[in-house]
């Protein structure tokens, strides 16, 4: 083996799971160790089978030893809520704040679809999750994120009435687009026809004929053609009232 074939060997086998997971066992335990491991999990595994024992195994302790820096399994989830979160402050809101209020939401609305996408099965906890007020409305549920997107609003010039008006419609389109494409992207949404057919159902969908002549069409992935088209009709809404 080559040398340059030789290193990017050795770079491959630091990014597996395996070694990611030896690595943390080497760290000094804590709350952002544990939170860190308990995303990865359910990125890779799913909510459902995350528990206080296999995410020890992970970390290579016993249960008892994360009761320490987490309570319990909803605290656990809502930690790993909240770290998402955070990872959605430092990439939106630590970046060169765009010139225009138009470049700012089309900004802002990629950056949380950057974060859903690489998180698809974590995405519909922050929808559900309660948030850090009752008055913020998922996915921008957190209040500093929330806070700089208002004060983005505001030296834009928007008044105080806008910018909810802005907060809760931007917050309504990102919620709806997003939880269908990242329920997709877990393997939660299944494909209509194909999956019909193979559990012998070809017979109802004769019943259907122009449902079964679109199939093609409907299967298609069309997510980010249509986020960009609905952000686009927003973008046009808020300019009829912002003047």
């Amino acid at each position: 083996m080559t040398e340059g074939g030789a290193a990017s060997s050795r770079h491959r086998a630091a990014d597996s799971p395996a070694a990611v997971t030896a690595a943390s066992a080497r760290r000094p335990l804590g709350r952002e160790l544990i939170l860190r491991e308990a995303v990865r999990f359910i990125d890779q595994r799913g909510q459902d089978r995350l528990t206080m024992r296999r995410l020890g195994a992970e970390l290579s302790v016993e249960a008892m030893a994360l009761y320490r820096y987490v309570p319990g399994r909803e605290q656990l989830l809502d930690g790993v809520v909240d770290y998402v979160m955070n990872e959605l402050y430092e990439t939106t809101m630590t970046a060169e704040r765009a010139t225009t209020w138009q470049a700012y939401l089309r900004q802002m609305a990629h950056g949380v679809r950057n974060v859903a996408i690489a998180h698809p099965r974590i995405f519909p906890m922050v929808a559900v999750r309660p948030p850090a007020a009752p008055w913020l409305r998922p996915p921008l549920r957190s209040l500093r994120w929330v806070e700089g997107f208002l004060e983005a609003l505001a030296s834009f010039g928007f008044s105080a009435q806008e910018s909810v008006m802005v907060y809760r419609a931007f917050a309504t389109f990102l919620l709806g687009h997003l939880l269908l494409e990242t329920a997709t992207l877990a393997g939660e949404a299944e494909p209509v026809v194909e999956d019909a057919i193979g559990n012998g159902m070809t017979e109802q969908l004769a019943e259907y004929p122009r449902l079964t002549s679109l199939s093609a069409q409907l299967a298609q992935d069309a997510f980010e053609d249509e986020f960009d088209n609905a952000l686009h009709d927003l973008i046009t809404r808020v300019a009829g009232f912002h003047r």
